[in-house]
């Protein structure tokens, strides 16, 4: 008898799990808001003009799209640490910083509760890096499925380098989309009878740097088609607009192999028992405005979400922060989320019937940055900012307005190579790219002296756009007496939750911040950043 119940327990144990739905998170490196559905539910004139994403678009079609999905800290480590923690990336300590982060295994995160309860824990590529341990927070290594290949990573230089010897473009991209199917497929073959699995997906392909032209070569893309469409901080010029291209043509690529992955899970039956969620971890890279900047073009990112019980067919108006799919996950896998997490549940959002404005309460978000890459000449100090996104407007504080926002100027003279080919050389928090290069250069030309001083020049304490009259944000308002009651009902709110939740930047004048090891020199237990040519096979920032 005794037996019977313990098989009959086992049993229904493993008919419980077996309900519990999956979870894939695809999510891209410096992807930004970018895809082919935000076209069609926006209209034309945007760099999604060109794009083509049928995967993405059909994950929207058969679920959710966020309009207004925003990122909490327009940088790879401490956005991830606010996606793992379901936390404000200032309340995740070293975390909250790129170089120079460390994990504290202390704060939990939403993989390793996931695993505790019985999910199959795996990843492929990056999760949280760089920092140290790497990625801790989703059990470093222990859950990586890789043996496969890498090679996306570097996707337009491997397929790139493929055609140079002989093979088509088609045959190049195959090769690249098979390693990610062995690797998924590695993962799943791993996995218990009834178990469900968390995976997370993290190709680094979108982040720099990619082969010039390639946007145009792998996909297609004709650079031409985008002028007139750029927003208004980017030069219109051939170079800027190749460069976009390139960049848009990753996305693509990125777009692929989510193909590959949902095709897996429709083969084995279980698309529909998964949610499968995409997203990004920040704006473009080597961009004016983008990543590293609390502007739009640097925060706002695609959320597209489908399956698990998500109601399809709808596009979501309210404003959601990346902190909250850490108390989502856990929601989906049946655990209540930790009173520590900042981030609220999208479950509600995903669940509903309705389209719009579903929470009333979802009006706004709060965005920050402190500690992007080092600068010596800068003296090792971050760029601190916190900015306060409503549907009509963007407040941002600039706490050290003295400082360079991009960091130190270094050598402007340099050839366009260099430039183009090392992050450090000048105004490291924005990545090296021919855009930077170009802009550089064409700093003293009357033309473009504006553009240049949108992307790298000093910004006053307090900025202040009015969305629908201004949607590329250019045009500061802080100083205009009309805006003057606006200015301070926002200024209110950000500072409300930037004290509600203990954000350090507060305290002794951001004394947290302002001292080592979160800032000064690189402490000694930190990975130092590659600063030669990246492979498939190093860290991206």
């Amino acid at each position: 008898m005794r037996l019977f119940l313990l098989t009959l327990l086992c049993s229904a144990l493993s008919a419980a799990a077996a309900q519990r739905p999956n979870i894939l998170f695809c999510f891209a490196d410096d992807m930004g808001r970018y895809a082919s559905i935000y076209r069609q539910i926006e209209g034309q004139g945007t760099l999604n003009d060109i794009i083509q994403t049928p995967n993405l678009d059909r994950i929207a079609r058969e679920g959710v799209l966020f309009k207004n999905a925003h990122v909490t800290a327009p940088s790879c480590t401490p956005c991830r640490s606010s996606v793992l923690s379901g936390q404000y990336f200032w309340r995740t300590g070293r975390a909250a910083i790129l170089q120079g982060a460390k994990w504290d295994m202390n704060i939990p995160s939403y993989p390793l509760l996931l695993k505790e309860s019985g999910y199959h824990l795996g990843k492929m590529y990056k999760v949280w890096s760089p920092g140290s341990p790497g990625d801790a927070p989703y059990g470093q290594q222990a859950h990586a499925y890789e043996k496969a290949g890498r090679r996306v990573n570097d996707f337009s230089e491997h397929v790139t380098r493929m055609v140079a010897e002989g093979k088509s473009v088609q045959a190049g991209k195959q090769e690249l989309y098979d390693e990610v199917a062995a690797n998924f497929d590695a993962f799943l073959a791993d996995r218990k009878a009834d178990q469900p699995f968390c995976f997370w997906y993290g190709p680094t392909n979108v982040h720099r740097k990619w082969v010039k032209g390639s946007g145009e070569a792998l996909w297609k893309l004709n650079p031409d088609d985008l002028k007139g469409k750029l927003p208004t901080f980017l030069p219109d010029v051939p170079e800027v607009r190749e460069d976009l291209a390139s960049y848009l043509g990753e996305i693509m690529a990125f777009d692929a192999c989510v193909g590959v992955l949902l095709k897996k899970l429709e083969t084995i039956g279980e698309l529909d028992n998964t949610l499968v969620l995409v997203s990004g971890d920040h704006g473009a890279p080597g961009f004016p405005h983008g990543k590293c900047n609390l502007y739009d073009f640097g925060t706002h990112v695609s959320l597209l979400a489908r399956g698990a019980g998500t109601k399809p067919g709808r596009v979501v108006d309210d404003f959601v922060n990346l902190m909250d799919l850490a108390p989502t996950f856990l929601e989906v896998g049946g655990i209540k989320p930790p009173d520590v997490m900042t981030g609220r549940s999208l479950l509600p959002l995903l669940r509903s019937e309705k389209s719009g404005q579903v929470d009333p309460e979802r009006t706004w978000v709060v965005t920050g940055r402190e500690r992007h890459v080092e600068s010596a000449r800068a003296g090792f100090l971050p760029y601190p900012q916190r900015a306060l996104r409503t549907s009509d407007y963007l407040f941002i504080v600039n706490f050290k307005p003295e400082r360079m926002p991009m960091g130190d100027p270094a050598q402007l003279d340099a050839d366009v190579t260099t430039l183009t080919e090392n992050t450090h050389t000048s105004f490291a928090d924005m990545d090296s790219s021919p855009t930077k290069a170009w802009l550089i250069a064409e700093r003293d030309h009357p033309q473009w002296q504006q553009h240049f001083d949108w992307a790298f020049g000093k910004r006053p304490r307090e900025e202040l756009y009015h969305i629908s009259q201004d949607p590329h944000e250019v045009k500061n308002l802080a100083n205009d007496p009309r805006y003057t009651t606006i200015q301070d009902q926002l200024r209110e709110r950000l500072m409300a939750e930037l004290k509600r939740t203990q954000d350090p930047r507060l305290d002794h004048d951001g004394a947290f911040f302002e001292t080592t090891p979160m800032a000064g020199p690189l402490p000694d237990d930190v990975a130092k950043p590659n600063r030669g040519k990246k492979t498939g096979g190093k860290q991206k920032q």
